[in-house]
């Protein structure tokens, strides 16, 4: 916990920020969705899994999964660069605390943008193994997000973060807002 904390106490500037998202870009935007649709290609071969195709249904569902999944996670990124002061690595974390579009849907919007993202490629390309290596993957992150990044938070950013947390959804956004929000 101690690193976390040490990494939070500096501060970057916006160009900084910028130049360090350029690779994590890269490895979510183009490598990690190439290895997807490719390793899941070899692992359906290698397991004899049959692709599920249905025409235009697998492209428009999928799509319409990976646009949604990957603007609620840039959405998520652009508010944690500007209004938290930060980016999503944890060795350049958010400075302030961020309760704003799309974070006051859920805590971990950028996680299920690319959960969804990651599902969007697998209904793209009809692959059970690309759907059951995201969902592997997701649980992975979630367990990271829950069991060491919410810690993290709450040591930063103490009472504040812990109302937020009561208040605000874990990972699937309100559908609707609570009626107290729609009060002048």
């Amino acid at each position: 916990m101690k690193k976390y904390l040490d990494w939070a106490s500096r501060e970057y500037t916006m160009r900084q920020r910028m130049i360090a998202l350029v690779p994590l870009a890269f490895l979510f935007l183009l490598i990690l969705p190439f290895l997807l649709v490719r390793g899941s290609g070899r692992l359906d071969r290698k397991l004899r899994l049959p692709r599920f195709r249905a025409g235009r249904v697998n492209r428009i569902a999928g799509a319409s999964l990976g646009v949604a999944g990957v603007s609620f996670a840039l959405w998520s990124i652009g508010s944690q660069m500007t209004v938290g002061s930060g980016t999503p690595l944890p060795m350049m974390p958010t400075q302030r605390l961020v309760v704003k579009p799309p974070f006051t849907r859920c805590r971990n919007p950028m996680t299920l943008g690319t959960i969804l993202g990651g599902l969007g490629i697998g209904v793209w390309i009809g692959s059970f193994s690309a759907i059951a290596i995201v969902t592997a993957l997701g649980t992975a992150l979630l367990a990271y997000v829950r069991f060491i990044e919410e810690k993290e938070l709450e040591a930063r950013f103490g009472q504040d973060y812990v109302d937020y947390k009561r208040t605000t959804p874990f990972l699937l956004p309100r559908v609707r807002r609570r009626a107290e929000e729609h009060r002048p």
